[in-house]
């Protein structure tokens, strides 16, 4: 499929928003719009893989088959292959039709059918290997809020009209090679994430900084066994990793219920399989789900100085993440808590980058100490990369991202990028954006480790020593820009030319002024 289909895709998909605008909150809109997105995929990948195994019988389109035996069989191997069931009846396109009735003798009321659909859907998967991926995935998205209508007749006629406007767009979902779909899912989510002001943060990561992220973790890598996301949102990020190398395993956590079922929906509809993914929903340092499992890849952006319980909890000073550093992380700042956790699940072989709020580079204390034992004891900080401000959703601060590799020489250098200034990014209304240049640019710079004036250099150890290792970035990239020498002897000749015009058209001023009988301005 052409971009130029992608695109068009893309803009029927965000059209249903402008139906909904003015009937209902944004807030509100968005989860029923990717809800009911998701539920048509799960049907017409339903109807593609059944009319694969009816090939050679009787009855070859799936829609029509009513021998219960087949139903029976069909259901067996969807389970197996995706995960999930469909009966023909729970088709996302047989229910919109209902809802679609003009026949006065049968109600287009829907609502019941299409909750009654979405329970058997998680509860086709209850006792197989994908009830965790499928289990609560619809809870969002409640059909009887008023949030939606006041009304039943007025939740069902806004139903009614998404499902109508989406049963017209083809999904293309045979066009086996095209991710499109997926494509525009994650269009969708940045959409609504762009318009979600300070929550936005909590569940998208802006895909200029996921592309950074995920071409820096994948240098020299064209396979990743497994990649990892502590504080996941959407999936973005883990399926950003996907695009720069063959990766077989994805595995994340995520606090916030809905973002936790966005995530799971993501990947589903990204094409990887329930095997292929675990996505856990907890608090990712009170509660992490994946402590005996190490990663290749580690991609996040946590919470910037999110509170945790810190110092509060004595448990933690003898939490294996956080033991051997000798301190904790601030109760009030957690940014060196993610660190921590992440850097215990990394791999020997591994590259971790992470996205954090530019204070991890300088702040003192406890965190002072914590980045001392990470750079002196353990050497792993391979880079530090400036952003401009104003680049996240929903917060103007500016950041950086920290890049970590345990399998760094005894005396490798640690690589400062400033891609902070004016000439790295661009404006577009309230947002700064980081261009493809600017993009290339920063990879390129960190994979060649290239020093170039005003933008990146190379500091061995001994100097971040001599800075009592405060990594910030103006103390190693020199960005001051001199301006040019002045000719003092040139400006003061100039000012006495200057000066000598002045004197001319002064006396011709008070000739004319002579000549007019009037009084001069001098």
């Amino acid at each position: 499929m052409s971009e130029e289909q992608k695109r068009v895709l893309e803009k029927q998909l965000w059209a249903i928003a402008d139906l909904l605008r003015g009937k209902i909150s944004p807030d509100d809109y968005r989860d029923y719009i990717l809800g009911f997105i998701f539920f048509k995929y799960l049907s017409e990948k339903q109807v593609l893989y059944a009319n694969e195994l009816l090939q050679g019988e009787t009855v070859t389109d799936y829609k029509l088959v009513t021998d219960q035996e087949t139903l029976n069989a069909i259901e067996e191997e969807s389970l197996l292959k995706l995960g999930y069931f469909l009966k023909p009846s729970e088709l996302f396109s047989v229910i919109a039709s209902k809802g679609n009735s003009n026949n006065e003798n049968e109600s287009n009321y829907i609502i019941e059918d299409l909750q009654t659909v979405m329970n058997h859907i998680e509860q086709s998967t209850m006792g197989t290997e994908s009830e965790e991926d499928f289990n609560a995935l619809f809870e969002d998205l409640d059909l009887n809020s008023t949030k939606i209508g006041r009304t039943v007749g007025a939740r069902n006629s806004i139903i009614v009209q998404i499902l109508n406007y989406l049963n017209e767009i083809d999904f293309k979902l045979n066009e086996i090679e095209s991710d499109v779909l997926g494509d525009a899912y994650e269009y969708l989510i940045g959409k609504f994430a762009a318009g979600a002001g300070k929550s936005a943060g909590e569940f998208y990561t802006p895909q200029q900084v996921s592309k950074i992220l995920a071409k820096i973790v994948t240098t020299g890598k064209t396979k990743i066994k497994s990649v990892y996301d502590p504080t996941c949102g959407s999936g973005s990020l883990l399926l950003r990793v996907a695009r720069e190398a063959d990766v077989s395993e994805f595995y994340g956590q995520e606090l916030t219920r809905t973002t936790y079922n966005l995530a799971r929906m993501n990947m589903i509809l990204h094409d990887v399989h329930y095997r292929e993914f675990d996505i856990r929903h907890e608090d990712t340092l009170e509660s992490p789900q994946h402590l005996d499992k190490r990663f290749e890849a580690i991609v996040a952006n946590p919470p910037f100085s999110a509170h945790w319980k810190g110092d509060a909890n004595p448990l933690y000073n003898t939490d294996e993440r956080f033991s051997q550093y000798g301190k904790l992380a601030p109760k009030t700042k957690a940014d060196y808590a993610f660190v921590l956790h992440m850097l215990y699940h990394l791999a020997d072989n591994g590259t971790m980058a992470c996205v954090l709020p530019h204070g991890v580079l300088f702040r003192g204390a406890t965190e002072g100490h914590i980045r001392q034992y990470l750079i002196k004891e353990m050497n792993w900080l391979d880079a530090v990369i400036g952003l401009p401000a104003n680049i996240f959703y929903g917060t103007s601060i500016p950041t950086c991202i920290l890049v970590f590799k345990k399998c760094r020489k005894k005396d490798e250098d640690v690589l400062f990028i400033d891609a902070s200034g004016e000439d790295h990014f661009k404006k577009e209304g309230n947002q700064n954006i980081l261009r493809k240049e600017d993009i290339k640019n920063i990879v390129s710079t960190y994979r060649n480790r290239e020093s170039k004036d005003k933008y990146s250099y190379a500091a061995n150890l001994a100097e971040l020593a001599q800075n009592d290792y405060n990594l910030n970035i103006t103390r190693y990239v020199d960005t001051f820009v001199t301006d040019d020498e002045i000719d003092l002897n040139a400006l003061s000749k100039d000012l006495e030319h200057l000066n000598s015009l002045l004197q001319q058209n002064s006396k011709i001023i008070i000739d004319f002024c002579k000549e007019l009988n009037i009084s001069t301005p001098f």
